[in-house]
């Protein structure tokens, strides 16, 4: 199968997710065929997701990164087959850094998505990963109190993300959508903030193409969902 560079494909929404939709997904397997960068999470909500070349891991809430199984299911991720129209070298004081490097590279894009990645050194990154649903379509916005958060120092990182415009909040997250593994694929997990150590790599690219797969299950043609702002907000940082 041919995927065309820097087209987005993604499996259900941020709604059914914040509606609490989560036990069943797309296989591991079928989705890494949709790119080689992506996000995302697991069956009942259970951590965070990075694809990074062929391989997904999964970023747990003890703090651990594991590969994911090829029959795993993923009720939300998002994929592209991502090719860099340029690399720039950036240093990031906090994580708000990123929107002005988005900018610079192109700011007549702010109805459009862009993909990232950036590679390097960072002297602090502080994540968070979801511990999961306690109950059946618990929604996800229930469990940002109970998320596991961690600070990491001195780190060497790859950093996955996507920034959405604010039109499509619900369909993705509005704005930035970023996860992290580190080089030694011992941690990972959804970032908050992020100062890198000097200068890092950030590969970008403006994205015009997205493909969104909708669930066909009953849970999810029978929830009931509602773009809820505050909630994702609450959620994602």
């Amino acid at each position: 199968m041919t995927v065309e560079p820097n087209h987005i494909y993604q499996y259900s929404l941020i709604n059914a997710l914040m509606a609490g939709i989560a036990d069943t997904g797309i296989k591991v397997s079928d989705f890494t065929t949709k790119g080689n960068l992506g996000i995302g999470t697991f069956t009942k909500i259970q951590g965070e997701l990075v694809l990074l070349e062929d391989q997904v891991y999964q970023l747990q809430a003890s703090g651990d990164v594991r590969v994911a199984e090829p029959e795993e299911q993923l009720p939300y991720a998002v994929a592209t087959n991502f090719v860099p129209q340029r690399t720039v070298q950036a240093v990031f004081k906090n994580k708000d850094d990123l929107d002005r490097v988005l900018d610079e590279f192109d700011n007549h894009a702010a109805n459009l998505f862009m993909s990232y990645r950036i590679d390097g050194t960072f002297s602090y990154l502080k994540a968070r990963t979801v511990r999961g649903q306690e109950y059946e379509n618990q929604p996800l916005a229930e469990l940002g109190s109970k998320q596991a958060v961690q600070e990491y120092e001195n780190v060497e990182a790859t950093v996955v993300g996507f920034r959405t415009p604010s039109a499509w909040q619900g369909f993705m997250v509005a704005g930035e959508h970023m996860h992290f593994i580190s080089k030694d694929k011992k941690a990972g997990g959804h970032i908050l903030e992020m100062i890198s150590k000097g200068e890092v790599n950030v590969g970008v690219a403006v994205v015009h193409n997205v493909h969104i797969e909708l669930p066909t299950s009953e849970k999810f043609n029978a929830a009931k969902m509602q773009t809820d702002s505050a909630g994702i907000g609450g959620i994602e940082g």
